[in-house]
């Protein structure tokens, strides 16, 4: 048996001001929970058995994922009562854990999208004996990161802060997000208190002489905790850059829902998502976007890059680049958005009411 814990805490949360009035609090990424995702490449890794720990709103996942059996996974919930931080989560839920002291357990952290080799990284953490192994990516720009340099043979050396200067950058790994624990070091965590796991637990494992390794992968990575990754993760989800065996449909240029009605005239492309339900209409352009159930696009609006929430309208003529709809707002025809714009749910724009220039 091989166990995973999934620290899904308040996920989609971040996303606002798509989530303030959704009716599904999970956000869907290309059409499907970010947690449903990596449950499903958990479970093509090997893992039967996954521990989910939540803090907020525990009843959503329980509504959606239940026992888990639909899923191919057993399937248990660990929720806190005040937010303990990562590694408090991560102690909190060792009581849920049926594991022996020095059996592997995975965890992940939620909101994460990722193609890493989860079994290599089990299997490399075996092979070195480690007591933990962290999944590091490479990152073009890691001023944004925190830093885990490894030495030669692939033992983490450190764990570094945001580097604030150039002579800082010693790497360009970062912690990606996903860790192998021996058992009984999860159970050697403090309890009842809230722990970080990047400030407090990794440090001090390393200054007691555990062996911290790190899988370095290239592969896919992306955090979704930024509403226009969010819409990158979906669209990578659509064309197959971000692999999941959850997908509702088969990859390509566009995945359009069951129910979904699309004019003949429309051109969608880049990866765009169409819900359930939703509507685009003659001569509009959609591309690289999410349009969530029930949006509506109206005949010869142009949208790029964008997300689209529940219900939301998008009138005739309007421009899109880089936006955030919230759920049943309204854009008047003949408004122009440019990127980082959020649009409030239930806010409506009369027409031609906004418009962006930059006036070189």
């Amino acid at each position: 048996m091989l166990e995973a814990v999934l620290l899904v805490g308040g996920q989609g949360t971040r996303l606002r001001p798509l989530t303030v009035t959704t009716p599904k609090p999970m956000l869907p990424v290309a059409g499907v929970p970010c947690t449903e995702h990596q449950i499903a490449r958990a479970r093509e890794a090997g893992v039967t058995r996954v521990v989910l720990g939540t803090s907020y709103k525990p009843e959503v996942f329980l509504e959606h994922f239940g026992d888990g059996s639909r899923f191919g996974v057993e399937l248990v919930y660990a929720t806190e009562d005040v937010p303990l931080g990562t590694g408090g989560a991560i102690r909190h839920v060792a009581p849920f854990l049926e594991s022996g002291p020095d059996d592997p357990v995975l965890v992940f952290n939620g909101d994460i999208l990722s193609g890493h080799d989860i079994g290599g990284q089990v299997k490399r953490w075996r092979d070195d004996d480690a007591d933990v192994s962290l999944y590091l990516t490479r990152v073009e720009d890691p001023r944004a990161y925190g830093l885990v340099p490894t030495d030669e043979r692939g033992r983490v050396v450190q764990f570094l802060e945001k580097p604030s200067t150039p002579e800082e950058i010693v790497t360009d790994q970062i912690n990606a997000g996903c860790y192998v624990f021996r058992r009984s070091l999860i159970d050697a965590i403090p309890a009842g208190r809230p722990v970080s796991v990047e400030r407090e637990t990794f440090p001090g494992l390393l200054a007691g002489g555990a062996v911290v390794t790190g899988f370095v992968d290239d592969g896919y990575w992306l955090d979704l905790g930024r509403p226009l990754d969010f819409v990158q993760g979906s669209r990578d989800l659509v064309t197959g850059t971000a692999p999941s065996p959850a997908l509702p449909g088969p990859v390509g240029d566009v995945m359009v829902m069951p129910g979904a009605e699309v004019a003949s005239s429309a051109v969608l492309r880049g990866g765009t998502f169409v819900g359930a339900g939703a509507t685009v209409g003659p001569d509009a352009v959609v591309d690289g976007s999410a349009l969530f159930d029930g949006a509506m696009v109206a005949a010869g609006a142009h949208i790029k890059d964008s997300a689209i929430g529940y219900g939301a309208i998008v009138g005739s003529g309007a421009f899109l680049d880089g936006v955030v709809v919230g759920d049943r707002a309204m854009i008047g025809p003949g408004n122009e958005l440019v990127r980082g714009a959020r649009v409030w749910p239930g806010v409506a724009l009369g027409d031609t009411a906004v418009r962006f220039s930059s006036d070189r």
